[in-house]
């Protein structure tokens, strides 16, 4: 892997600055992620500080800073500030995972969050820093995979799913999933672990037949077509939070988002049905699926999709969701070897890989069908 990082956050930071609107406030200050909560607030307090100069003269007793969540890249920690004419003012600052620049390119994802957030999606970026973001609050609850199944939550998710495809980001718009996949293979095939039971478990994986199996899913892909769009990548349950009294649905982390297929987005969206825990009896049923496509497909006419439509929509979906296993059974080796974090990345390569494996030649065989069918039309 070598000491070449591919995206370096302080540079991201620094032309964020520069191409950024001027109310994104700017700090090349970094907090440590390994500290623990008590030693790292008053570094929060301080960047908020630096960040923000209106405050740089209260009191850090004014500030109060607390956990949201620690997901298996990020921290979110939730800053409220009690100003001086009394208002209360709470934001979202969010730690990037040590190392997750390996996976993530945060260039890409600064320069999407304004696109975004104009379209009306998100948190609103405040300010980036040497190795994070300060967003505003979003007063939600996080959703949990069972929710996602609900048919009036996961008609909501399709609805907005669609807006969101539909928002314009500047730039190139060639879809990127299987330049990342091969960015990924390329370095999670060539890693060496210390801990010699990691090294041991790493060596069972067939590198020339996991290249293997991504040519071949990419060139049946290709032949579906599927519509380019700006795709969010990473529809898990907590990326999606709900606030109950509005009935008003948030998707956030658009860490991942790159332009992509559409099939992609939705076969991924549908694999995380089955949670960090990878039960995937919990993968929709072809009558939950046709709810999502309908509400994605016609919000306003649910009903009035054709069969036709639908089928397409289930072929792409299906198909996709081969390389969403692949994708993030290659990002999770990186993960193994990079990240801090405790989690069972290794682990969860195999997961993802067995549950490719398993799908592979039900998924394939409808794509080939499919295709011949549309070939005879």
């Amino acid at each position: 892997m070598g000491a070449v990082k591919i995206w370096d956050a302080m540079e991201v930071a620094e032309e964020a600055r520069e191409n950024c609107c001027s109310e994104i406030h700017s700090s090349h200050t970094t907090v440590d992620t390994s500290l623990s909560f008590p030693q790292m607030t008053p570094k929060i307090i301080e960047l908020c500080k630096d960040l923000f100069k209106k405050w740089s003269n209260l009191d850090d007793s004014q500030f109060s800073v607390e956990t949201i969540s620690g997901g298996i890249t990020n921290l979110l920690l939730k800053v409220s500030v009690k100003e001086e004419n009394g208002n209360s003012t709470c934001m979202t600052v969010r730690l990037y995972g040590p190392n997750t620049e390996y996976v993530i390119n945060r260039e890409r994802e600064l320069q999407a969050i304004g696109y975004l957030s104009a379209a009306g999606f998100g948190a609103k970026l405040l300010g980036v820093f040497g190795n994070g973001m300060v967003q505003s609050f979003i007063n939600a609850r996080t959703l949990t995979p069972s929710d996602m199944k609900m048919p009036k939550l996961a008609a909501e998710i399709a609805k907005q799913l669609r807006k969101f495809h539909q928002v314009e980001i500047p730039g190139s718009k060639e879809p990127q999933l299987w330049i990342d996949i091969f960015k990924f293979f390329e370095k999670a095939s060539t890693l060496k672990f210390d801990d010699i039971e990691k090294q041991k478990k790493y060596k069972e994986i067939s590198f020339e037949e996991v290249h293997n199996e991504v040519v071949e899913l990419k060139e049946l892909t290709d032949c579906l077509n599927s519509p380019v769009v700006f795709a969010h990548n990473d529809l898990l349950s907590g990326n999606l939070m709900l606030n109950d009294d509005e009935g008003k649905l948030y998707f956030i982390d658009f860490e991942y988002g790159s332009y992509s297929y559409r099939g992609f987005d939705i076969g991924n969206h549908f694999n995380e049905y089955a949670g960090y825990d990878c039960d995937y009896s919990l993968y929709p049923t072809k009558n939950e699926q046709y709810h999502f496509f309908r509400h994605y497909l016609a919000p306003d006419k649910p009903n009035e999709v054709s069969d036709k439509d639908l089928e397409t929509l289930y072929v792409e979906a299906n198909t996709f969701m081969l390389a969403s296993h692949l994708y993030w059974a290659l990002w999770a080796l990186i993960q193994a070897k990079m990240s801090p974090i405790d989690f069972d990345y290794l682990g969860y390569y195999f997961l993802r890989y067995e549950e490719y494996t398993k799908q592979k030649e039900k998924c394939l065989s409808l794509a080939r069908s499919y295709l011949s069918a549309s070939r005879d039309e």
